[in-house]
């Protein structure tokens, strides 16, 4: 029988990541916990499987059967590796299936009368399991499983000398639970690292249950692009206002050219145009209005370059301030980077959703549903003015 000390730590175990999956499930109830990260993916974990072999009841087995242990030595540690799919539906929740394969396992026992006792156990099998994540950074967060395991135990039984096994091949198949705990990081949208360390409750084909432990390292890749919010209505193309005109009359012949009147205009970018829902990386079709909007300022000597990001009203006020910030300093960026204008010519920054289009009444509801998101599509934007003066014509 297992220690009261194992049992102890695995009770505490069983609790830790218990509490982890509540925690995950609280955070999908939020009314923030938007689809916008839903679909497909798979990957692949490696890493040490561990083992408890219970030395005193192999000890007890055999000299109830009139053998004394002189010796134990245990095989407790393998590689073990698991493949798994899985839909995200939304940031915080998701359903995975997979293969695992926990390695294999062994002890030999030396026993007087003299002789040996040999044995040997593989554990392989499926599992579905019900993943909750917690992000913590844009690209970092944590994530606690609980689920089904459904594994195949495979026992072999060796004796030498008078040790005789009498039943030297059980087996047995059987669904147990399995919890797990770990963190993941994410490299791009596509492909991320993920660490997490699994206890997996298993048979052991002799009448025992017992838990295997995996830590293990692997990747995880997913497919397809994310689910974009509905949009209310086409896109209007962005409208700069026509520039003021200053006719400018001297005395005396030859008359001079007219000065190039100032620029002063304002654009207002919909955020949709420009990012992926809830994302502050410019979109290809974001590059196509940008370099537009850039082309039609070219011989201009830039005054200064104002650009305003706006959330809507959906979200903590924190966390909408950070990502209007976000939108704001990655449209400067790139207009540094792409059309050249200076950097100290441009002033970012963001004002969450205290600035919106829409009047109140308008949309109603708290809840982030498609049809209040849809509603509030002209607060998500952009605004860009510009004070310049023309330099070409």
């Amino acid at each position: 029988m297992k220690s009261a000390k194992a049992k102890s730590a695995r009770t505490k175990f069983l609790k830790v990541s218990g509490t982890l999956g509540l925690v995950a499930l609280a955070v999908i109830a939020s009314p923030y916990a938007v689809a916008d990260d839903s679909g497909w993916y798979t990957g692949i974990n490696v890493g040490q499987s561990k083992a408890k072999i219970d030395d005193a009841r192999i000890t007890s087995g055999l000299l109830g059967n009139g053998f004394a242990t002189t010796s134990i030595s245990d095989d407790n540690r393998d590689t073990g590796y698991k493949l798994f799919g899985g839909y995200q539906f939304n940031r915080n929740i998701a359903l995975e299936a997979g293969y695992f394969d926990l390695g294999r396992f062994g002890f030999t026992a030396t026993t007087l009368p003299p002789g040996t006792l040999t044995g040997n156990i593989k554990l392989r099998g499926l599992n579905l399991d019900l993943v909750g994540t917690l992000p913590i950074t844009e690209k970092f967060s944590v994530l606690g499983r609980i689920g089904l395991n459904y594994a195949q135990t495979r026992d072999t039984f060796v004796g030498t000398g008078l040790v005789n096994p009498l039943n030297p091949s059980p087996n047995k198949r059987e669904t147990n639970l399995k919890v797990g705990m770990g963190m993941q990081y994410a490299f791009t949208e596509s492909l991320a690292m993920r660490l997490e360390a699994e206890r997996y409750r298993i048979n052991d084909a002799v009448g025992r249950k017992g838990d295997i432990d995996l830590v293990s390292l692997g990747l995880i890749y997913r497919f397809g692009a994310k689910t974009p919010a509905p949009a209310a209505q086409a896109e209007p193309a962005p409208v700069v206002a026509a520039p003021a005109t200053r006719a400018v009359v001297m005395d005396t012949p030859p008359p001079a050219p007219a000065p190039l009147p100032p620029v002063k205009t304002k654009v207002s970018f919909s955020a949709d145009s420009l990012f992926g829902f809830d994302k502050s990386t410019v979109s290809p079709a974001g590059n196509q209005n940008l370099d537009k909007f850039a082309a039609d300022l070219k011989g201009t000597n830039y005054q200064v370059i104002t650009v305003t990001g706006h959330t809507d009203r959906i979200g903590s006020h924190a966390y909408n301030m950070k990502l209007s910030e976000r939108r704001a300093a990655a449209v400067k960026v790139y207009l540094v980077e792409s059309a050249g204008i200076p950097a100290d010519k441009i002033e970012a920054k963001g004002v969450d959703g205290s600035d919106p289009v829409t009047k109140p009444g308008d949309c109603k509801g708290t809840k982030a549903t498609k049809k209040l998101i849809a509603c509030l599509q002209p607060d998500r934007r952009v605004d860009v003015e510009v004070d310049a003066i023309r330099t070409t014509r």
